[in-house]
This record gives C-alpha cells, structure tokens and sequence, in this order.
C-alpha cells in the first residue's frame, strides 16, 4: 500500500510540476498561481502545498527538474566528438543555446522574478550544482576512466559554476564562452600534476600488477 500511495505522490509532483512548466510559459513566473496548477492536476492546494510547500519550493523543484533535463541533453552531447575539448564545447554550447530559448529560465533571469528565482542560480546553487557534478563527473569517468574521482569532480563543478555564470551575466558569445570552458576541464584532467591534483594509476602502471 505504501509504495502505491509514494508511486501516486511522484505522479502528482511530476504533473504538477509539467502543468507549473507550461503555466510559466504562458503567464510568466509571476502570473502562476498554485491554486490554478492544483486545479489542472485535479488535486486540492492543500496537496500541492504538502509537495513543495510553498511557491519557491515549487520553484526549487522545476529548476532541478530543469537541471535534469539538460543534463540528459548535455550527456548525449558528449558523444559527438572524439577528444575532450570537442566533446565539452559541444556539451557547453548545447546547455547555453537551449538555456537561452528556456521559458522558465526566461522567467528566472526577467527583471520582474529575479529577486525571488534568481537564487536558485547564484546564491542558492547548491542543489543544482551538486546534481550536475555528480551526472558531468560520471561523464568524465567515462570517458577517462584513468582521471582521478576528485579531479573529474572538480572539473564538472567548475564547468557548471562556469555555465551558469555566462547564463546569468552573458559577457561573450555562446561559442566563445562554450571554447572556454572545454578548454579547461580539458586542462583539469588532463594536466592534474599542474593543478596540485593527481590522476588514478592504471591497473598497468599499479605496484604488484
């Protein structure tokens, strides 16, 4: 009984948050109302509060829904080319292209929510952050499975703390900006020793092999 009740609670989010996605679309950020997703769901307000407890709760959930989504965009992005830089700018230029044709991401970034939704994206990052360096650490793993742990952490946090700063503040073009960074996490892993961080020996290379 209780994995029914869970499985019907994640339908309920998962629908509340697509109607929430298409509602900001449509009115902006400012013009969603709870008790208007509630509706369109078939749940009371009640239950969705119990959700996400709030507006900016709801808000929190469509930003890592958002996260996930691009992140799944950004792995198949990866395999395009043969070599790191070329797989990263093509993952970067992805992520900055469709950030910029993203209703919710228009509605974060407009003068009008930004004091409440820009956070999620600055201040407040933390979840997102985390969430795409675990996903874009795995990535890099994947693809060099001789980088160490740590160091393909580092370089998926410092390519996603990078991507959303020239979402936030766009201070050169897409292309450009998506050159940068994949130049370095292409640095980061592959020049730890220069970055005081160390690569995982290969089994080859291991004493007693």
């Amino acid at each position: 009984m209780r994995a029914a009740d869970d499985s019907g609670r994640r339908q309920t989010i998962e629908a509340a948050l697509s109607v929430a996605a298409e509602e900001v679309a449509a009115h902006g950020w400012d013009g969603l109302q709870m008790q208007t997703v509630a509706a369109r769901v078939g749940v009371s307000r009640q239950t969705l509060y119990n959700a996400f407890t709030n507006k900016h709760g709801l808000a929190q959930a469509l930003v890592l829904r958002l996260t996930e989504q691009f992140l799944a965009g950004v792995e198949d992005a990866l395999t395009r080319a043969d070599d790191i830089v070329g797989q990263w700018r093509a993952a970067v230029l992805y992520t900055l292209k469709t950030a910029a044709a993203d209703p919710l991401l228009k509605a974060v970034l407009t003068a009008e929510s930004r004091d409440e939704l820009l956070p999620l994206l600055t201040s407040d990052a933390g979840p997102v952050i985390n969430v795409a360096r675990q996903r874009l650490a795995g990535a890099i793993l994947t693809a060099r499975p001789d980088v160490d742990p740590a160091t393909a952490r580092h370089a998926a946090e410092t390519a996603t703390r990078l991507a959303i700063s020239h979402i936030v503040l766009p201070l050169h073009p897409n292309e450009e900006a998506a050159a940068l960074i994949a130049t370095i996490v292409d640095r980061y892993i592959g020049t730890p020793t220069a970055l005081g961080l160390t690569t995982r020996p290969s089994p080859a290379g291991r004493s007693g092999a």
